[in-house]
């Protein structure tokens, strides 16, 4: 019998990973490519991505006649049925029909579906969520991304909106937000959002050793940070307290509102530094939930890591 091989991706404000699952679930291929995001136009990033993917089958030696399917995620409100993608507020996406595009290109059938929304279905399925029936998942990283899982499957909403928390506003006078609102959790606690901060505090006249990391917008690595922290720099202390801060209120009010087994925080920024955070908002949670509801909740570091979404992108392609 022929091998079927899916490939999976997962498109970031500035980077895309890229996988080939064997039939047995196995990944046989990696690959890891920087993108420039919102800087670029949808035709450069589309241009990355279709890159990536022939990239990983002339690398892989995989027949194109043995793809069984293509799927991804992308940041944002995704419409999942048709595989448009309606907006990301760190893409230069707006009703872009990305599976049109790569059937067109690949021929053969493509998936898309919201990156926190696969990333908390691939933990549900494939790694720290499994055995749970209701999950609240947070995933900050260039953004903030929220996914859920209801009696056990996947809570998509009407049209596959819903989950998108990482929009809930904390602070109606808070931060703008790349969506358009001000005070969103994705302004405090992503990437995006503790960069903004510590450009803010550098023009005050204050030094940060991530200062030219985040000059003229840009966004810090999380390893960058992560040695500012060791070092003691001050600013960068504020960033992470701030956004573990609201992180923590967040999930607060996602513990009263679902009532979840399990609260699990996934994405880039947990990958490099769940220790930081987690432990931070550990030590912040418990004010900002019931004291009848918060010991029946688990809260959890994503297990699977950078392949969270991948995985998703898995149990999006097999139906599971």
């Amino acid at each position: 019998m022929a091998k079927r091989y899916n490939i999976c991706l997962d498109v970031g404000g500035t980077k895309v990973l890229g996988v080939i699952f064997d039939e047995k679930d196995k990944i046989i291929y990696r690959l890891k490519k920087r993108s420039k995001g919102e800087g670029e136009g949808s035709a450069d990033v589309e241009r990355v991505i279709v890159g990536c993917v022939e990239e990983m089958i002339e690398g892989s030696g995989i027949d194109r006649k043995e793809i069984n399917a293509i799927a991804s995620c992308a940041p944002g409100v995704i419409d999942q049925g048709r595989g448009i993608v309606l907006f990301t507020p760190n893409l230069p996406w707006r009703n872009y029909d990305m599976a049109g595009a790569m059937r067109k290109k690949f021929g053969v059938p493509f998936f898309v579906g919201n990156d926190v929304n696969l990333g908390v279905l691939g933990e549900f399925k494939y790694g720290a969520a499994r055995g749970y029936q209701n999950v609240v998942g947070f995933f900050p990283g260039t953004g903030m991304g929220g996914g859920l899982i209801l009696n056990g499957q996947l809570f998509t909403g009407h049209k596959f909106k819903a989950a998108e928390y990482g929009h809930m506003i904390l602070d109606p006078e808070g931060p703008l937000c790349g969506c358009g609102q001000r005070g969103c959790l994705e302004a405090f606690s992503s990437k995006k959002g503790m960069s903004d901060y510590i450009r803010q505090q550098v023009a005050r006249g204050r030094e940060c050793m991530l200062a030219e990391d985040v000059k003229d917008g840009a966004v810090f690595r999380s390893k960058k940070l992560r040695k500012a922290l060791a070092a003691g720099d001050r600013v960068a202390e504020e960033a992470v307290d701030r956004a573990c801060h609201y992180l923590a209120i967040a999930t607060g009010n996602m513990i009263n509102t679902i009532s979840p087994d399990l609260v699990l925080y996934g994405g880039g920024i947990m990958e490099a530094m769940g220790d930081i955070f987690f432990d931070k908002i550990l030590r912040e949670v418990d004010r900002y939930c019931l004291p009848q509801i918060r010991p029946t909740v688990d809260l959890k570091v994503a297990s699977l890591g950078d392949d969270s979404i991948l995985y998703g992108d898995l149990a999006l392609i097999k139906g599971l």
